[in-house]
């Protein structure tokens, strides 16, 4: 059973990712804890940070054949050297927060049976009592293109070039299901219409449905869900092939053509560097027409996408206003609140998510109703002809969305 001990927080810390652990990344089955444990999941973080030393014996046989006993003492001292000392463990549900004097880590454990640890995943910290302007400028420190926009309701709290465009990834989905949510609302379709999958829809992962037989029967609001949830790129491209670019094109005129993530891949293959290079030098008319010719094409593999940026000229390109406006017109759709990124959705009444990433481009994008009904978004997105410091960006990014939460707080108070 592989180990998953989370990225983010070696990243952050600056500790280095042992290979056995790179290798384990993608997989994080573990052992279901059973009432015959000894500790709960509270007990064993506040033992981690309230004994002076971490014990060999607290941690299964298979935790420790990932990483040291070394540099798990490495990573618990320095989360209080980083943010103060330790004060409590909350728990909400399955996951837990470390409270600490100036801010708040995002914690998972799992427990075997005797009581060991199989699990431990910490996310990036979330800093307290840290100003919208604090963050700004740290935003504005990372090197490359950012973009940043904080709103509550149509009053703007922050911004970074908010209308400047850049590479969102993923993020591009938005549009996607505002396109289908305006055809659903003319009854051209149907959120139960049933839609055989296309083999030619068939793309890369981020998602399942790449895996899945042709011709499986799949209903509208089915590859919706799968589309923001998992990020779904098979499910994406069915639905704009469903939908038609020229409704979404109608919707985002700076993306024409509007590209398949299939399409995307194509181009971005560095084998077919020919056919991106007479892409990039065609105008309109000659970009669909190359676009009507890659079905001739294989997919590239996987792997090619995975390490350093590739044809980022290839992408979607939004401003922050469009996605903080995209966002607000699905927000209230059931399926927007399945996965809520990097929200506690427990902290809010309501959370709609959808980011995006490759090599180079990182997107985060959120919409949050708070208790008292107040709505906020927050939209940042990094571009950078190199591979990003994720874990930086994703704690910079949390740490806005707690200042959100104290302020919504206390304007209820």
């Amino acid at each position: 059973m592989k180990v998953l001990l989370t990225v983010l927080a070696l990243l952050w810390l600056g500790v280095p990712l042992p290979p056995a652990i790179a290798q384990s990344l993608p997989i994080s089955a573990v052992a279901q804890a059973t009432s015959t444990q000894t500790l709960t999941g509270s007990q064993a973080l506040e033992r981690l940070f309230t004994q002076p030393v971490v014990e060999a014996e607290w941690f299964a046989d298979r935790f420790l054949s990932q990483i040291s006993i070394d540099q798990i003492q490495q990573i618990v001292q320095s989360l209080p050297r980083n943010l103060g000392a330790f004060q409590r463990v909350e728990s909400a549900g399955d996951r837990y927060r470390l409270v600490f004097e100036q801010g708040i880590v995002p914690a998972q454990i799992q427990l075997n049976q005797a009581g060991q640890i199989t699990l431990l995943f910490f996310q990036p910290p979330q800093l307290s009592n840290v100003s919208l302007d604090q963050i700004v400028t740290a935003f504005e420190a990372l090197p490359g293109e950012v973009h940043l926009l904080i709103r509550q309701g149509d009053e703007t709290l922050a911004a970074i070039a908010p209308e400047t465009p850049l590479a969102v990834g993923s993020a591009f989905k938005l549009v996607v299901l505002q396109a289908l949510q305006q055809q659903i609302a003319a009854g051209t379709l149907r959120w139960n219409q049933v839609i055989s999958l296309d083999p030619a829809w068939q793309s890369l992962p981020s998602g399942i449905l790449q895996r899945w037989p042709a011709d499986t029967p799949l209903t509208v609001q089915t590859l919706a869900t799968l589309m923001i949830s998992l990020s779904d790129n098979t499910a994406t491209d069915a639905l704009i092939n469903i939908v038609g670019t020229d409704a979404i094109e109608a919707l985002s005129p700076r993306n024409r053509p509007f590209l398949t993530t299939r399409a995307a891949f194509i181009l971005k293959n560095p084998a077919n560097q020919n056919l991106l290079n007479r892409y990039l030098q065609a105008e309109d008319a000659e970009r669909r027409s190359l676009l009507a010719t890659l079905g001739n094409y294989s997919l590239p593999a996987v792997e090619i996408f995975t390490g350093e940026p590739v044809a980022l000229e290839i992408e979607w390109f939004f401003t922050a206003t469009e996605l903080c406006n995209g966002i607000a017109t699905v927000a209230n759709l059931p399926l927007m609140q399945v996965e809520p990124g990097l929200a506690d959705p427990t902290d809010w009444r309501q959370v709609a998510y959808k980011g995006g990433a490759e090599p180079g481009v990182l997107n985060f994008t959120t919409h949050l109703t708070a208790a008292n009904g107040s709505t906020y978004c927050i939209t940042a997105t990094w571009n950078r002809d190199v591979a990003l410091d994720e874990a930086q960006f994703a704690g910079l990014y949390q740490s806005a969305i707690a200042a959100l939460k104290q302020a919504s707080h206390s304007a209820t108070e």
